[in-house]
């Protein structure tokens, strides 16, 4: 074994000749590879090792030889979370699930049954390659897995018409803490027999057990996207404008972007944005046929009533998904700006305004950069603070606004997150949002499946 630490020569000894056959990774660099997701948690630790199970059998080794010896274990998609629900735990073992990638689509039943380590995109792929589609969409379409989509109930940007995640499971295979594989729900559009143990399940980040294999319900491919581009001068005016497209259409996408993602977009990828607005909203309408057109107008109507600036209706599918690209970039391209302290808070609709004028005023008063992105239509915003890591006190300035904007929308009646999770990074705030009985239920409900508390452990609770 090279590049290994010397402490931990033995225990991945008896790894390695306890599950035969099974992939590790125990290299420091591996190691390293694998210690953190997205959002770089500063507490995350270092891996014993990294395990690639190809099977449910092999999760089940691997779950059994950890509970035996007191091993923690952290399940790990493709590592794009945003909120640290896959930091490595010290001398735990992580077990990724990125070569558990097969796929099938059933066109009959419009179901498919898939492992955790499918990328979101690929899946949308297969899908369409029977005329089918998944609707989840992720910014992170292109990287994120379903597994990890599943951990986190995952949204994305046609939510607010086509809803999230949890919407289109039917059935888990879950590894609980003891070794034991489950079967939950299944390829049945309705289930009424006993909890609802797969929705348990949904959303648990890898705290609960972990998922093999998903059983997701497919639909229809909507039709061809209008799409509508609207820029403000106002931050105000762009969130009454969303209150009013969401409260009289059904629009398949209303997005936001504030100046700073516009701009950091711009910088990479030069589509020609407004760098002077304030704001911009992209909105789709994927009604048939000429209800798409009538549709995208009645909303641009909405906006130039509400004081856009400029706005840009077209049904030319290239070009919507020239704007809509521009929206998935907006998060890796601030992240070319800074360190970012990623949130992803959700309020009702109505407060939208407050909420976006209330992160800018934390902004200025703490001055540390916060862009707002959102999934406005469903009132789904992601702040992102942005600070120069190398400076203490700007970075400690970062972390108060991070929790100002928590406090925030807890004051608005809102949500810590909307679809990231809690993982680690929003943990502290859990109490004050959730309540101390209905934590106390979850910590009972966590106990109870896993006694030792060996499964990702420091996760959400």
């Amino acid at each position: 074994m090279t590049n290994l630490d010397p402490e931990i020569v033995e225990p991945v000894d008896d790894l390695l000749r306890a599950l035969p056959g099974l992939k590790v990774l125990h290299s420091l660099d591996e190691r390293e590879a694998h210690r953190w997701d997205r959002a770089l948690d500063p507490n995350a630790g270092l891996p014993m090792a990294v395990v690639l199970p190809h099977t449910t059998e092999q999760v089940q080794q691997v779950v059994r030889y950890a509970g035996a010896r007191g091993i923690p274990i952290v399940p790990r998609g493709a590592g794009s979370g945003l909120s640290g629900g896959a930091s490595a735990v010290e001398g735990g073992i992580v077990v990724s699930m990125a070569e558990m990638t097969h796929v099938e689509i059933d066109p009959v039943t419009r179901m498919a049954f898939v492992e955790p380590g499918v990328i979101n995109v690929d899946l949308k792929a297969a899908a369409a390659a029977v005329g089918l589609w998944y609707p989840p969409d992720p910014a992170s379409i292109g990287f994120s897995s379903i597994g990890g989509n599943v951990a986190t109930n995952a949204g994305g940007l046609c939510c607010v018409k086509y809803g999230v995640t949890t919407d289109y499971v039917l059935g888990l295979t879950v590894v609980l803490a003891d070794g034991t594989a489950v079967d939950l729900g299944g390829p049945r559009l309705k289930e009424a027999a006993g909890l609802s143990l797969t929705k348990l399940f949904v959303g648990s980040e890898g705290t609960l057990g972990i998922i093999t294999r998903i059983v997701l319900r497919l639909v229809p491919q909507p039709p061809p996207s209008a799409t509508m581009v609207a820029t403000f001068a106002d931050l105000d005016a762009s969130c009454r404008a969303v209150l009013a497209v969401a409260s009289s259409t059904r629009a398949s996408m209303l997005e936001f972007m504030d100046n700073v993602a516009i701009n950091a977009v711009e910088d990479i990828h030069g589509y020609g944005l407004d760098r002077t607005a304030q704001a911009m909203l992209i909105a789709q309408s994927d009604q048939p046929g000429e209800a798409a057109t009538r549709e995208i107008e009645a909303i641009a109507a909405v906006c130039r009533d509400l004081g856009a600036e400029e706005v840009l209706v077209t049904a030319d599918v290239e070009l919507g998904e020239t704007y809509t690209a521009a929206r998935r970039g907006a998060i890796p391209a601030v992240e070319t700006k800074g360190r970012l302290l990623l949130g992803d808070v959700g309020v009702p609709v109505p407060e939208l305004g407050a909420l976006v004028t209330g992160i800018a005023a934390i902004s200025d008063a703490r001055d540390v950069i916060i862009s707002v992105i959102a999934h406005a239509g469903d009132g789904n915003t992601h702040p992102l603070v942005v600070f120069d890591p190398d400076d203490a006190d700007q970075a400690a300035r970062a972390e108060v606004a991070y929790g100002e904007v928590m406090d925030l929308a807890i004051r608005l009646g809102g949500t810590i997150t909307g679809e990231h999770g809690v993982g680690r990074t929003k943990k502290a705030w859990l109490p004050g949002y959730v309540g101390e009985d209905v934590l106390r239920l979850n910590r009972t409900i966590k106990d109870a499946l896993d006694p030792m508390g060996l499964l990702n452990p420091g996760a959400i609770l």
